[in-house]
Formats: C-alpha cells, sequence, structure tokens
C-alpha cells in the first residue's frame, strides 16, 4: 500500500468527464451543442447524438474500465506484472471461437456468438495458467513471452483456417479494434463486461489474497480454485464482450494496472475504480486521437492504443530492469 494520492484522483475524474464531453462532439457530422439546441430534439443533430454518438462513448468508456479490470485479475492470477488478456493467448482463443460460429453457426445471433468466443476465452485462459505451471519460468519477462507464443500458435491457427475458407475478411470485421461501427443496437452487449467489473469489485479482496500465492490463500482458509475460477470467468467473459462490440484492443490492460500500481500499490480493491477510471480516460482520449489524426478519416482505435501501449510497456519493462539491478 502507498500514500493516497487524492489529487491524481480528482485529476482522473476531471479528465475522464471532459474526455467524454469532447467524445460526442468529434466527428465528420455536425453535432455541437448549438446545432443540437438549435435544430430541437427533432433535428438531426440531435438525432446523431443519441444514435451514435452517446452509445459509442458509453462503449468506450465500458471497454477501458472493463480491459483494465480483466489485465489486473489476470496479473492477480499469474502474479506477474507483463500480462493481459492479449499477452497470454487469451484473445487469440476467443478470436478461434467467432472463426468457429462464423463457419458452423454464421446465422447465430451476436449474444451467442459473445458465449462461444467467452467459451474459447476460458479454455484460453486455463490452458495459459496450465503451460505456466508445467513450464519452469525463473524471469518475470518469460511469463508474457510464452503467453504470446502460445497466442502465436492459436493466431496463426486461426488464420489458416480463415484463409482456406475464404473468411479473413469477415474475421477482420469482428477483430479489428475499432468503435466506428458502434451505434444504438450494437454496443449493448458491452454493458455485460461492465457487470463483470462489478463482480470482481465483489471478489477484489479474494484476488489480493490469491495474488500473495496458493499455499498462503489456502493457509487463510480460502478457496483457491474456485477464486481462480471465478476470475477466469470474468476475464473471459469481458474479452468475448469487447471482442463482439470492437474487436480486439492491445496492451490496455498491461499498462493500466501497471500505472496504478506504481500509484497506489496493489491492494486490488483499493486498485480497480483507479483501473476503471485510467483506463476509460485512456481508450477515450485514443479514441478522440483516431478521429482527428486524418479527420475527416479515422483510424482503427487499435493502432493508436497499439503505438501508445507499445512505448508505456517498454517504459515499464525497463523501469522495471532498472530497479531489479
Amino acid at each position: 500500500m502507498r500514500p493516497g494520492r487524492t489529487w491524481v484522483g480528482v485529476l482522473v475524474g476531471v479528465l475522464l468527464a471532459v474526455l467524454a464531453l469532447a467524445s460526442l462532439f468529434v466527428g465528420v457530422s455536425d453535432v455541437s451543442p448549438v446545432s443540437v439546441l438549435a435544430a430541437g430534439p427533432d433535428g438531426s443533430a440531435a438525432f446523431l447524438l443519441v444514435v451514435s454518438r452517446v452509445p459509442r462513448t458509453v462503449a468506450v468508456v465500458l471497454v477501458g474500465a472493463s480491459l483494465g479490470i480483466a489485465g489486473l485479475i489476470m496479473q492477480m492470477l499469474v502474479r506477474n506484472k507483463f500480462v493481459e488478456p492479449g499477452t497470454t493467448g487469451v484473445s487469440e482463443f476467443a478470436t478461434l471461437g467467432m472463426l468457429v460460429t462464423i463457419v458452423f453457426f454464421p446465422g447465430m445471433a451476436v449474444i451467442g456468438k459473445m458465449g462461444v468466443a467467452a467459451v474459447f476465452g476460458l479454455v484460453g485462459t486455463w490452458v495459459f495458467l496450465r503451460v505456466v505451471r508445467v513450464v519452469p519460468v525463473r524471469q518475470l519477462v518469460l511469463v508474457p513471452l510464452v503467453g504470446i507464443m502460445l497466442g502465436g500458435v492459436v493466431g496463426a491457427v486461426t488464420t489458416f483456417f480463415a484463409y482456406r475458407l475464404d473468411l479473413l475478411q469477415s474475421l477482420g470485421q469482428w477483430s479489428q479494434g475499432s468503435f466506428a461501427t458502434v451505434m444504438q443496437g450494437r454496443y449493448e452487449f458491452v454493458w455485460i463486461a461492465g457487470l463483470m467489473v462489478g463482480v470482481a469489485w465483489l471478489a477484489a479482496d479474494r484476488f489480493s489474497v490469491i495474488g500473495l500465492g496458493e499455499e498462503f490463500a489456502t493457509n487463510l482458509g480460502l478457496d483457491y480454485r474456485r477464486v481462480v475460477a471465478v476470475g477466469m470467468v470474468v476475464i473471459a467473459v469481458i474479452t468475448a464482450a469487447v471482442l463482439v462490440t470492437a474487436g480486439l484492443i492491445p496492451f490496455l490492460g498491461l499498462v493500466v494496472p501497471n500505472v496504478v500500481s506504481l500509484i497506489i500499490g496493489d491492494n486490488v480493491r483499493r486498485a480497480i475504480p483507479w483501473v476503471a477510471g485510467l483506463g476509460a480516460v485512456f481508450v477515450l482520449g485514443c479514441d478522440i486521437l483516431a478521429r482527428l489524426v486524418r479527420f475527416p478519416y479515422e483510424i482503427p482505435l487499435s493502432v493508436i492504443v497499439g503505438v501508445i501501449g507499445a512505448a508505456l510497456f517498454l517504459w515499464l519493462l525497463l523501469r522495471r530492469r532498472s530497479g531489479a539491478h
């Protein structure tokens, strides 16, 4: 536990409010407070605001908060600061599940696709945890390397079958990280990810304990396997809900919990609101930047998050190495 940083929390809250308000009025169409008030509630500006801009902003906030929490829980389960669903193969397993639904159940509803992707993500989480337990890893950096290799193998299998079945474009539409197509009726599944954030909040103290190791948790009377199962379900459902809504967004679950850990420490219950708020601010900022870099065109959000997240990851990696030396 580190001392409170109240002013940082206030700053994150202010940034979240400012960026959310800016997100409502950034885009190609003329949607501004003046146009909305001038045309009235039946005007085109108000219609676009309700149907497109508000759902997109809500989806961005929920995705940023939930992916940050998923990364935090994954780090507690593995006891490693350099893991998240994107560096452990969970996202690739969920994408494989999406391919299975496209091939065998093309007419399945989106909620069904999300369920199948969640099951495959759950299997991927279990496989990664088993691999980490079997493979003797002595350095922290090697754990995400094992996960990236596992994800690479699963991703190669997915790409091969998608190529052979001429489904690369269809799969790419689901997995490309972007909120350009998010609108009313197309974003509601991220509320399920928000529900998983609530579950993580309820089990926060248990996740803190299992982060100290299986023997320590068992000695305190905690059912280690049950808590791990809850964490696996939370991670899988969040990954699947984000996948069917916006696609794959890299590095978010890795850098945000680490930054919060540097500020306030590793208490999960105390860190959850910080991770959720900072994750939402990070994705909102990147989403607005994606809309403005090549205005009036839009760059996929995954590109912006990947560039900034990779730079932050390298900074965290070099900082950990220098601290170890």
